[in-house]
C-alpha cells in the first residue's frame, strides 16, 4: 500500500531538519524496514514536507515503530524541528493524504477500451 502524508518544518529549522536526514541512524532505518515498509520518500517545497511511504500495512507500520526506543528518540528529535508532526499512534494511521488522481495503469485502460 502507498500513503501520502504531509508534515511541516520550521522555517528556522530547515538547514537542521535536512542534515539531521543526512544522518538517520542504521538502527530507525533497519527498524523501518522490519515493520513492513519498502519505500519512504520525503520531499521538501518550502517549510511543506511530503512524504511516499509504500509499506505493507500502514497501521502495523506504525505500531510497530511507535514505542521502539529508536524512534521515540529520531520523533523527539524531529519535534523540535517540526511544526506539524507525524504522529506514530493508531490515530496517526487515519492521517494519509486522500488520493484524488493517479495516472492509470496502462493495461486496466486497455481492459476498459470497447
Amino acid at each position: 500500500m502507498r500513503v501520502a502524508l504531509h508534515t511541516r518544518v520550521r522555517e528556522e529549522r530547515i538547514a537542521e531538519y535536512e542534515a539531521a536526514h543526512r544522518e538517520v541512524p542504521a538502527g530507525l532505518t533497519a527498524a523501518i524496514r522490519a515493520a513492513g515498509c519498502t519505500s519512504w520518500t520525503i520531499w521538501r517545497g518550502g517549510t511543506d514536507l511530503f512524504h511516499l511511504i509504500e509499506c505493507e500495512d500502514y497501521a502495523r507500520l506504525l505500531a510497530e515503530l511507535e514505542r521502539l526506543p529508536v524512534n521515540v528518540g529520531w520523533q523527539a528529535r524531529m519535534a523540535e524541528l517540526l511544526d506539524v508532526v507525524h504522529a506514530y499512534s493508531a490515530r496517526g494511521a487515519d492521517a494519509g493524504l486522500p488520493v484524488v488522481w493517479q495516472l492509470p495503469d496502462p493495461r486496466e485502460e486497455a481492459d476498459r477500451r470497447p
